[in-house]
């Protein structure tokens, strides 16, 4: 792969259950509400809302706006959420760490989640804070979450597509990612090829609309013909 060549191909992943096993909101309600005796409850409701997300069913601005409101966490949980992120990056990513590193300037973490805790995680692998895009908490004086930036593009419905959009890529363009959210930056018009990334989870709904399905980030490196270390 000669320089020109590498300096025009992006790529554009999704965070959680793609870079990350987890969907890291849920894992925050779940570490905040430990000993909560309607924990259960809270999860049941949660889950249901982020499944609606990401099926397309409701829209991304619809699900976070509400998410948040139910989250009662502060930055202690956010402490124990990223160490625990940081022991479930998903495998293939794991094993890929040096294409992440050579590529990092081409590579941008798009996420509805937030980059409190994702920032803490994907630096490691050499991505510069300057291409992750997520969400941001605001919180009161004692450190507890009173809520999100509202003017935050990803904040919003078919935010990824706004955030795409500004960044004005020249060049071709992959989306990596398990989601309605991502598959619509191809819908866009704003990506070359949405490929469903199925190593954590498989969303018949997002499936169908892919260019490809890839069950790894190996096999997806192996499918744009980009060599990968053994």
């Amino acid at each position: 792969m000669d320089k020109t060549a590498k300096q025009k191909r992006f790529f554009v992943i999704d965070f959680d259950s793609t870079f990350s096993r987890l969907e890291t909101l849920d894992e925050l309600f779940e570490i905040a509400l430990k000993g909560n005796p309607k924990k259960d409850e809270v999860l049941e409701k949660i889950k249901e809302i982020t499944k609606a997300g990401m099926e397309g069913k409701i829209d991304f601005g619809e699900s976070l706006g509400k998410r948040v409101p139910l989250l009662r966490a502060n930055k202690k949980h956010i402490e124990i959420l990223v160490k625990l992120l940081k022991k479930n990056v998903t495998p293939s990513f794991v094993r890929n760490k040096t294409f992440l590193k050579d590529y990092a300037n081409n590579i941008f973490i798009f996420s509805g989640g937030f980059k409190d805790y994702i920032w803490p995680v994907v630096k490691q692998y050499g991505i510069p804070e300057r291409n992750v895009f997520a969400n941001s908490f605001t919180f009161d004086k004692a450190g507890n979450i009173t809520g999100f930036e509202k003017k935050n593009l990803l904040s919003k419905a078919r935010g990824k597509v706004l955030q795409l959009k500004r960044l004005k890529l020249d060049g071709e363009v992959f989306v990596i990612g398990d989601g309605n959210t991502d598959y619509e930056m191809k819908e866009a018009g704003l990506a070359s090829k949405f490929f469903a990334f199925t190593e954590n989870i498989s969303r018949e709904a997002v499936i169908h609309k892919a260019d490809h399905v890839v069950s790894t980030f190996d096999e997806f490196l192996y499918t744009i013909a980009f060599p990968t270390k053994p």
